[in-house]
């Protein structure tokens, strides 16, 4: 279907030093290359397959995006309203502001109010703590679980700025997810499942992993300091307290194109429409104003590299998505769509285009010096083919 994508893969996989990987691309009217390479966990006998579930962690925040804006469109949320009248829990956020002598947090509430427009767009003030050693400190100190253990008790972070003062990276989109809980009446993914993956036609797609999905599922590796790979246990709790809107999903590379393939045609689902031509317009611009996205440098270095797209290129962000303002090195047009998950998963979606992909993997830490350029090399053969 592809051979340069094919010999692109083949070659980066080939290597010991990179686990199994999965990539498609797709138009608007669907499939252009699909492809598997290497297994699904090192030192064990399954194959990669196209069909091989993923953790697909913060690639779950498009979705999540979606299902707020729904609500949106429906009446029922509002972009500038403080959500404290959804959730209380954030009606006195706090502010970091340091730490005494012995170590103690120091903190002030917040002087302006969390709106849903600054939590989707990471402006609430909120961040992660693997990019964040003040955060990091406070989770410690307070003795707080990590974002992936799914307890509420997560989310119980301050804010490292006042809201709207600068892009922060963070567990905004888990608020959201709680939001969407709150005005629905139902459980995230129970919303989801209803309102996004059944118009979609995304059946491999879910919180909780099914029997079906557990039988394809590949592991999640760590790479050591000597660069070696092994494949560890790690999996989102499958009873958790909330589910992780900002990074719970499981899913597969045909299923999460089925997603692209919406907001490349605008909204229109394989089974219905999912949102308006306008709200996909709308998430697809800007909402950052002079702000801008920034490198995420890294506090626990396990878990995550330094990441950054395409350094010296501005970027800003849109409702659920990183926009590029230039062309990418790899064809990628200027207002493009993108962002990735913690296990070095990626997709990209180019309305100017038409196109779009996704690349899964499953490996700790994100932003990997092997795992990142194999999927860049994968999308810069996209172009070249469809230029062809």
């Amino acid at each position: 279907m592809n051979a340069l994508a094919d010999q692109v893969l083949r070659r980066g996989v080939g290597s010991s030093d990179v686990p199994g990987v999965v990539a498609a691309a797709t138009n608007r009217h669907g499939l252009i290359y699909e492809g598997a390479y290497g297994k699904r966990a090192v030192g064990e006998p399954d194959d990669m397959t196209v069909d091989t579930v993923a953790w697909i962690a913060s690639m779950t925040k498009p979705l999540t995006t979606t299902a707020a804006m729904q609500l949106v469109e429906q009446g029922r949320l509002d972009l500038d309203k403080p959500v404290s009248q959804w959730v209380p829990g954030l009606r006195s956020p706090q502010v970091l502001e340091g730490f005494d002598s012995d170590g103690k947090p120091r903190t002030r509430r917040a002087t302006k109010a969390i709106t849903l427009r600054h939590l989707l767009t990471h402006t609430s003030g909120f961040a992660y703590t693997m990019w964040s050693e003040d955060l990091l400190k406070y989770q410690q100190a307070a003795e707080l679980p990590g974002i992936t253990s799914c307890l509420d008790a997560a989310l119980d972070l301050p804010l490292l700025y006042e809201p709207g003062e600068r892009w922060e990276y963070g567990i905004g989109i888990d608020w959201v997810g709680k939001i969407v809980e709150t005005v629905s009446g139902k459980k995230l993914g129970a919303y989801v499942h209803e309102h996004v993956l059944v118009p979609l036609g995304m059946n491999d797609t879910a919180f909780r992993i099914s029997p079906a999905m557990r039988g394809r599922l590949a592991k999640v590796h760590q790479r050591g300091d000597d660069g070696g790979l092994a494949a560890t246990q790690f999996e989102i709790p499958q009873e958790p307290e909330f589910e992780m809107g900002g990074g719970g999903l499981y899913s597969t590379a045909p299923d999460y194109l089925k997603f692209i393939r919406m907001i490349l045609n605008r909204g229109q689902g394989e089974f219905g429409r999912v949102l308006r031509p306008e709200t996909v317009d709308l998430m697809s611009r800007s909402h950052l104003g002079d702000l801008t996205v920034r490198k995420l440098r890294t506090a626990v270095p396990p878990v995550t590299n330094d990441a950054e797209f395409f350094p010296g290129m501005r970027k800003t962000w849109g409702l659920g998505f990183m926009i590029n303002t230039e062309v990418a090195p790899t064809g990628r047009s200027a207002g493009s769509l993108a962002w990735a998950g913690l296990a070095n998963t990626y997709f990209w979606i180019d309305p100017a285009r038409g196109v779009g992909g996704v690349y899964l993997t499953q490996l700790f830490p994100f932003a990997d010096h092997k795992s990142t350029p194999l999927f860049l090399e994968f999308e810069k053969a996209i172009y070249q083919s469809i230029a062809a």
